[in-house]
């Protein structure tokens, strides 16, 4: 297949149901959801069980892994395919959080890799929507020892230790392996992360589902994951700059860049990676060649390593724009 073959990817949404999720994904972003407690979209996933399926053009109802079986190097790029394979090494979340998601962590790669046979999980956040007085949790509150830790925890104290963040549109964190954790009620958010889909659960908040279980929780898992170390800033600095990509994260993972669009700029893909980008608010196009595609908002597209030139356009967007 030749270079100019390859077009901007669109996927189906793979919906999750949870116990604290909403609606916000159905009537805010649009997504086929049919039930009242719709969490999560996975935009872009290969994970195990969970591969996104091509929803345009001529590889419409291809699966990303099929895609990356026949052609790793044009969609990953050179390096990534040597690293990854024919593995796609992110996911790429919408999720909605109308009830507190539980207070969690991740491991990192070696442990991961160790007890699950998995990548880690470093990720972050774009908040989208805040109901007033929404709030997440990121880190702790005070310099904590796994006795302190330890001690809260079993007394159900937990949330005097951990840092709380009143939270906005456009606020983002990131978020380290390691690192305690919770999306607050209220929040509609974007999340980019390693391909993996391993979470330590601390604490649930008591719940129970509707044949009276509590959840699993990893405790044992945890202790040996967290990171104890107090941040002073969790919340990520970012400029604004028009029609141009502000650096947001960089890490060994992903970059992750803010765009505020309005008008056309033209953009050279000189990365050697694909490039996504998330419609976090109004519309866009991206054009390649003679191919068109309208972007809007709560939509994720995949860009091809292969396709080098394209321009953005819109009267007004925000978009997220994703590399490795």
């Amino acid at each position: 297949m030749s270079v100019q073959s390859f077009y901007p990817l669109k996927f189906r949404p793979i919906l999750k149901e949870k116990i604290w999720g909403g609606t916000k994904l159905k009537s805010v972003l649009n997504k086929p959801s049919v039930s009242e407690n719709t969490g999560e979209s996975w935009e872009i996933s290969d994970v195990e069980g969970d591969t996104s399926i091509i929803d345009n053009g001529e590889f419409s109802g291809k699966s990303l892994s099929w895609l990356l079986n026949n052609f790793s190097h044009e969609i990953l790029g050179e390096k990534n395919a040597v690293i990854f394979g024919t593995k796609f090494p992110l996911l790429i979340k919408f999720i909605d959080a109308k009830e507190d998601l539980s207070i969690q962590l991740h491991p990192n790669d070696e442990l991961a890799a160790k007890r699950h046979n998995s990548f880690g999980k470093t990720e972050m956040w774009y908040v989208m929507q805040a109901d007033e007085n929404a709030n997440l949790i990121v880190g702790f509150n005070q310099n904590m020892t796994p006795e302190t830790y330890l001690r809260h925890l079993q007394s159900k104290t937990l949330t005097k230790i951990l840092n709380f963040e009143l939270v906005k549109t456009g606020d983002t964190f990131f978020i380290e392996v390691g690192r305690v954790h919770a999306i607050g009620a209220g929040v509609m958010l974007a999340e980019i992360q390693q391909t993996s889909d391993i979470t330590y659960r601390v604490y649930d908040w008591d719940r129970v589902d509707d044949q009276g279980n509590e959840r699993e929780l990893h405790n044992d898992l945890a202790i040996d994951a967290i990171n104890f170390k107090m941040e002073n800033n969790y919340k990520v600095s970012y400029s604004k700059q028009l029609n141009t990509s502000n650096e947001m994260v960089t890490c060994p993972y992903f970059t992750t860049n803010y765009i505020d669009l309005a008008g056309e700029i033209e953009k050279h893909n000189n990365l050697d990676s694909f490039i996504i980008y998330l419609c976090v608010e109004g519309v866009f196009t991206i054009k390649v060649g003679s191919n068109m595609t309208r972007v809007k908002q709560g939509e994720t597209i995949l860009l091809p390593a292969a396709i080098k030139t394209y321009q953005l356009s819109s009267s007004e967007a925000k978009l997220l724009e994703v590399y490795v």
